[in-house]
């Protein structure tokens, strides 16, 4: 390990730590299954507590990048286990993006279609308006995480035609000056049904989160309407709150 602990830097040790290992967990020695060495030998090297170091893998392992196993160690979850934040919400290419994982499209379909009534109550459309709607199953190489689907604003003049591949939320910048600002979320448990279970690759009745996410930009235009089923065992919904 190249990288050490700045002593003089007013940034907290722990903190320097956690960003320590997150470029260690992302090099291929780690990737491809090797253990972490123990707290021991990690906290020497590093010249801080063993409780400092544990700061820092607590955070990592409660993200999902890392995963403890009695009797064994600590390895890196190659699952790629995403995980989300309440407080910065950002796309989940944003977020995969965050944890170093790189994505995977499994499935991508666009379509014009009827949208159910709490869609065009959302956008404030006519009930029976053909809207524009994008589905697909992102996740890892590994394996899918997300199948989740969009609708967007008419009034955003969107064809059908752009380029999903990219980040979504930097193609509506680009392309159409819509810039996104607020996150309106849902978050539920449910079982997967036939249909989610063989997008996710899952069995039927495994546990799966739902998140219903309403985009917005800062005057309040409704942008997105989206909902997604995540694989319970590769996601995490994080929450902070500040008082």
């Amino acid at each position: 390990m190249n990288a050490q602990i700045d002593f003089s830097s007013k940034t907290p040790y722990h903190v320097q730590a956690e960003h320590i290992l997150r470029q260690m967990i992302n090099t291929e020695k780690y990737r491809s299954g090797a253990i972490l060495p123990n707290e021991v030998e990690l906290a020497q090297e590093l010249k801080i507590s063993r409780n400092t170091l544990r700061q820092a893998i607590n955070r990592l392992v409660n993200e999902g990048l890392l995963i403890r196993k009695k009797g064994v160690g600590t390895t890196v979850n190659t699952l790629g286990r995403a995980s989300s934040n309440a407080r910065n919400w950002m796309s989940f290419s944003q977020e995969m993006k965050a944890l170093g994982i790189t994505i995977k499209n499994y499935e991508l379909h666009i379509c014009w279609e009827q949208a159910a009534p709490e869609v065009t109550r959302f956008f404030r459309v006519a009930s029976d308006m053909r809207m524009l709607r994008m589905s697909r199953v992102r996740g890892s190489e590994q394996a899918p995480i997300v199948y989740f689907y969009s609708y967007f604003n008419p009034a955003i003049g969107m064809t059908g035609e752009e380029d999903f591949t990219q980040p979504l939320y930097t193609m509506l910048e680009q392309r159409y000056g819509v810039i996104v600002h607020k996150s309106v979320e849902e978050v539920s448990a449910m079982l997967a049904d036939e249909e989610l279970a063989a997008k996710l690759g899952i069995r039927v009745g495994d546990p799966i989160l739902r998140r219903k996410r309403l985009v917005l930009d800062a005057t309040g235009f409704p942008v997105e309407f989206n909902v997604g089923y995540y694989r319970a065992d590769s996601f995490t919904y994080r929450i902070e709150a500040e008082k």
